[in-house]
């Protein structure tokens, strides 16, 4: 079974190249365009690494982490 990664980046660009390159190497990837979405699919199901944005509109990286954390 391939890693569950989510990214997490408010640039559509950006979100699209990591999600290229980390599907290239095998893993499922989930996108999520602003912390608060990131939490929500974080959520609603497992996840084994999420990679984020640090400025964000809504909810910043370091927000979406700590609430990941709790």
């Amino acid at each position: 079974m391939a890693k569950r990664i989510l990214t997490v980046d408010d640039s559509a660009s950006i979100r699209q190249m990591v999600a290229f390159t980390l599907k290239s190497a095998g893993y499922e990837v989930i996108e999520a365009s602003d912390g608060n979405a990131g939490l929500s699919k974080a959520q609603a199901g497992q996840v084994d690494l999420v990679l984020t944005d640090q400025n964000m509109p809504g909810m910043d990286g370091l927000t979406l982490i700590r609430s990941l954390r709790r």
